[in-house]
């Protein structure tokens, strides 16, 4: 019953999507970091050149950089290059539990870009042809589409993932992770968001 209801809310959102452009809203000023809830103590995350910097910090505790708002159903968009170390880092969707990859999966010891990662499943599925189209060492650019528990991802502008979880949260704020265990930085500019209705 939950899969035909996704689906229908699926079909509902599309037919809207495609019909009129969303309004997108900027997330980051590119100045600091208001519109964000930003860690006490925060070692990871800073504001240089109009760019976000998620850095790992000397005892490689990580960090999940959290928007203040929540969202339901939206289309996310950013620009994001990889920096120094083993790039382990995501976009959390609505909470810690399901994200879209961004670089190395540490449990697969591969590159998982665009790929969804849910707790308990693992990646389910494998975003396509990532290795033609990703620029290891350049700005690259992800769109995300979240409705109800459909994902879809865009890099650069070429569309790679489709996938549906059962066990999406309805409700909830957009993180950056800076992945523990790890030495890395990662950058991000242009972060913005349209609510989808």
């Amino acid at each position: 019953m939950r899969g035909k209801i996704i689906l229908t809310l699926i079909l509902l959102s599309t037919f809207s999507i495609f019909s009129q452009q969303p309004k997108f809203k900027n997330l980051f000023n590119g100045r600091n970091l208001n519109g964000w809830n930003v860690p006490t103590d925060n070692l990871w995350w800073s504001v240089q050149n109009g760019v976000l910097i998620g850095k790992s910090d000397p005892q490689l505790k990580g960090s999940i950089l959290w928007t203040d708002k929540e969202f339901r159903d939206f289309k996310f968009e950013t620009d994001f290059r990889f920096g120094e170390g083993t790039i382990d880092s995501g976009i959390f969707i609505r909470n810690d539990k399901q994200q879209i990859q961004l670089g190395i999966s540490g449990s697969l010891k591969r590159d998982m870009t665009a790929s969804p990662y849910i707790s308990g499943l693992g990646y389910p599925v494998e975003a396509h042809n990532i290795k033609e189209i990703l620029k290891p060492r350049d700005w690259n650019t992800i769109k995300v589409i979240a409705i109800a528990g459909y994902y879809e991802v865009w890099l650069n502008n070429i569309h790679v993932m489709s996938y549906t979880s059962e066990s999406f949260i309805e409700q909830g704020p957009i993180g950056l992770q800076v992945h523990p265990n790890n030495k890395m930085t990662i950058s991000f500019r242009n972060i913005k968001v349209a609510n989808l209705k």
